[in-house]
């Protein structure tokens, strides 16, 4: 079983203030050509197909058109879609009964009564069937009517009851396809500016839950990655979507299943982007004479080291590059003003210091029954009891 394992398209997306529809259709367009060569048994989009829950009619163009050349691909792909947290799941479900009988599968929702489940698609191969199982973006209390109406203590374990409750044969081949911030065995995925995280790790999934997985599609961050095992994997996206990210070589998945039992395989086939995202850093003149003619239409971040401010650099600059996206001075008075002082900090007692930023937060004081509470959770985190 080979399928390609794509996420967090993002389409409608821009870079600072510039349009990536150009970008998003080459892009796209590329995964259709390697589709058209290599025939893949599925395509899988683990979530963030839109970069905004309302997307606009040119976003959905974007999509639409995909769609539809994938599905004209002879002998059909099937295509499994789930939606992520950028998307609008009541939007993303719309049509997908219609869509369904032309093989592009659909989950918008996770499953909120004890009559739905996730929805699971079964594919063959020549060593039998492989099933998968398309499980939306999915908060504690998006499933809370599956727990009697208790509301999940965290992300892992509302993860947990959603597929607990599923039966799954561990004893075949499957494949779950998420979109949430999972982390475990001790590993911190890599995270970059584009992405929105919670703080606090309300929202960590730990990878316990899918391990017994023989693969998990996984959607949500921008750079592709293992989380603790090399079958359970982040994708990561097609595009360069921050300057964070231009170090980044992004590569279209491939996905192989073979017998049950055996190491997957994964292939990491090289994308062409229409345009780059680069940082450049350097004197003015020196930015200006060295620059490359292939690379002038790229999106440039851009870093001056000038000792002397130049005259209006921004103005020269854009005569030899046409998508800058930020300018910045990086020379030794810029310097000075981010050294901090080595004056020491003080630190306030922990409990005082929530207590002050519970009044900030609610314009009120903590009662003494709420300052107790605290003070307990304190000592626990300290280990005194």
């Amino acid at each position: 079983m080979r399928f390609f394992h794509l996420s967090d398209i993002h389409i409608g997306k821009q870079l600072h203030h510039y349009n990536l529809r150009e970008d998003q259709e080459h892009i796209l367009g590329e995964v259709i050509s390697y589709a058209e060569k290599l025939r893949p048994d599925a395509v899988v989009i683990a979530g963030d197909i839109y970069d905004r829950s309302v997307p606009s009619a040119e976003a959905v163009g974007i999509f639409d058109d995909f769609l539809t050349r994938l599905s004209g691909i002879c002998p059909a792909i099937p295509v499994l879609i789930i939606s992520g947290n950028h998307d609008s799941a009541q939007r993303l479900d719309y049509a997908s009964r219609l869509l369904g009988s032309h093989r592009i599968y659909i989950a918008g929702q996770p499953p909120e009564t004890e009559r739905e489940e996730l929805m699971k698609i079964t594919l063959t191969d020549s060593f039998g069937s492989v099933d998968f199982y398309l499980m939306p973006f999915l908060k504690p209390g998006y499933v809370r009517a599956l727990c009697g109406g208790e509301l999940p203590e965290n992300s892992t374990e509302a993860v947990r009851m959603v597929l607990e409750r599923e039966n799954i044969d561990f004893s075949r081949r499957n494949v779950l396809v998420s979109h949430q911030f999972y982390t475990g065995d001790g590993a911190a995925p890599e995270t970059c500016d584009s992405e929105m995280l919670s703080v606090g790790g309300v929202d960590n999934v730990d990878i316990s839950v899918v391990r017994d997985f023989d693969y998990a599609a996984l959607g949500h961050l921008h750079g592709a990655q293992k989380v603790g095992q090399e079958h359970i994997r982040y994708c990561g996206t097609l595009l360069k979507y921050s300057v964070s990210e231009s170090e980044q070589e992004k590569s279209l998945h491939v996905v192989e299943l073979r017998e049950k039992g055996a190491p997957v395989k994964i292939e990491k086939l090289p994308l062409h982007p229409l345009r780059e995202v680069r940082r450049v850093r350097g004197s003015l003149q020196d930015l200006i004479s060295d620059a490359e003619p292939g690379g002038r239409g790229d999106y440039v971040s851009i870093t001056l080291t000038d000792e002397i401010d130049p005259y209006k650099p921004k103005e020269q600059l854009e005569k030899v590059y046409s998508r800058i996206l930020e300018v910045r001075i990086d020379n030794e008075r810029t310097r000075k003003r981010l050294e901090f002082s080595e004056e020491n900090i003080k630190i306030q007692d922990p409990v005082q210091t929530f207590c002050d930023f519970y009044h900030e937060m609610q314009g009120r004081d903590m009662t003494e029954e709420e300052k107790n509470i605290i003070e307990q959770v304190f000592v626990r985190a300290r280990g005194d009891v």
